[in-house]
């Protein structure tokens, strides 16, 4: 039977399928490790295994000082350009440079705070000195990602994407096996390690074809393009995990530690089956929107971005709807509390994808101010309204504020994008 012209010529299409192939098998995948892990550390243990991944979800925007999605773009537009891209990378090693030391200065020194601050204890100072040591390479890690993304090298990036995840899975088995929490949390940590092995051995040799190492000199050409990156690499990725921490520290407080376990649990199934949609914006979402300069096209590509993947995440949200206390019973056993918490973050996860899909176009046209004034705003709500929704709601406020924190989030983000077309159509 033909393939209809519109499916066999959609590259959105295309690298949702791939994708999909690899986050079923790393749900498969994680079924299994988070049964594991829900039997062996509890509630509690959960919360900390969060703690410590939201941390490593900052250092990779610290360790590079937040030039991902700053490299994808420039990638996407010099990759013919070997003079562009030497003068690009170069300043990136900078950068790499720079945010390496100050955040490996800031985790073995602060170890000590670090532990007690995320912790309430002083047993997992080595943790945050280990971290310290495996920064440089989740630094160098983040920029070879970004080159992938940028070339829009989406077979590649579903291999890298899926075997990283299967020795990331075997290491974070072998963690548990020998010592419990403390193995799990160094696994975790030296995740990272394994993806970067992972991408020189699937991505080295075409990786040399457009960073030439030899002619590669600290020089700052590209900072003030860069710096604008860094600005909001800040405010979403690394205030973003803040505020996490921050929550999940409140619930902790104000509730109990278990109540802690159970949202970090609803929220890592959430980032489980986001991670879907991340693969997309990197590798088509933010280099397509970089060369997209009219409103109607922006306006067509979106409507053709929404009419592919909504309908596809709608209808995998509402399986695990469906499913949430089959998910319950044999993903994490006695987390009954998770039950109620489900409605409410698939509910914002959506409107999430929504929303994340039109503001890709203030990373694709560095519309710094935009892109800060929106996120802050959004993470501001997400923090007051779980402060106000906590005392009358429970653990269920937190997701209940997620859902209206996306709903004004979406509405401010399409004001804001229209406002920047009326403006560049008068200029």
């Amino acid at each position: 039977m033909k393939i209809p012209k519109f499916l066999s010529n959609n590259i959105v299409l295309k690298i949702t399928s791939l994708n999909a192939v690899v986050i079923t098998i790393r749900l498969v995948l994680s079924a299994f490790v988070q049964r594991l892990l829900a039997v062996t550390v509890g509630e509690a243990g959960y919360a900390s295994i969060g703690q410590i991944r939201n941390l490593l979800a900052m250092l990779t925007a610290t360790s590079t000082l937040g030039t991902f999605s700053g490299l994808v773009k420039y990638v996407a537009e010099f990759k013919q350009d070997q003079s562009e891209l030497t003068k690009i990378f170069s300043t990136v090693s900078c950068f790499l440079l720079m945010g390496s030391i100050g955040s490996a200065a800031v985790l073995f020194f602060g170890a000590t705070f670090l532990s007690d601050y995320l912790f309430n204890s002083q047993d997992y100072i080595y943790l945050f000195q280990l971290l310290a040591v495996i920064v440089p390479f989740i630094g160098i890690g983040r920029v070879v990602n970004a080159v992938v993304s940028g070339l829009s090298d989406y077979k590649k990036y579903a291999k890298i994407e899926l075997i990283s995840y299967l020795l990331a899975t075997i290491a974070l088995v072998i963690g548990l096996y020998i010592s419990d929490l403390t193995g799990i949390l160094i696994a975790i940590s030296i995740a990272p390690v394994i993806q970067l092995i992972v991408l020189a051995v699937v991505f080295g040799k075409t990786l040399q074809k457009y960073v030439h190492f030899k002619t590669l000199k600290l020089r700052l050409v590209y900072k003030n393009k860069l710096l604008a990156f860094t600005l909001m690499s800040f405010v979403s990725t690394f205030l973003l995990n803040y505020v996490e921490l921050d929550i999940r520290t409140m619930v902790a407080e104000k509730i109990n530690v278990n109540e802690a376990g159970y949202w970090t649990a609803v929220t890592f199934i959430s980032k489980n089956y986001m991670v879907f949609a991340t693969g997309l914006f990197t590798l088509y979402v933010l280099p397509k929107f970089a060369s997209i300069n009219g409103k109607v096209e922006f306006k067509s590509e979106v409507i053709n971005i929404y009419k592919t993947i909504l309908p596809i995440f709608a209808l995998g949200m509402l399986i695990v709807y469906l499913l949430r206390d089959y998910i319950i019973k044999f993903i994490f056993p006695d987390f009954i509390g998770m039950e109620p918490l489900f409605k409410w973050q698939l509910m914002g996860d959506f409107v999430r994808l929504s929303s994340l899909v039109l503001a890709h176009q203030f990373l694709a046209k560095r519309l710094v101010k935009s892109f800060i004034f929106t996120e802050i705003i959004s993470l501001g709500l997400f923090f007051g309204l779980t402060q106000l929704f906590i005392p009358y709601f429970g653990t269920e406020g937190v997701v209940i504020a997620h859902l209206v924190r996306y709903i004004l989030y979406f509405v401010i983000v399409v004001v804001v994008i229209k406002a920047y077309f009326n403006k560049a159509s008068t200029a």
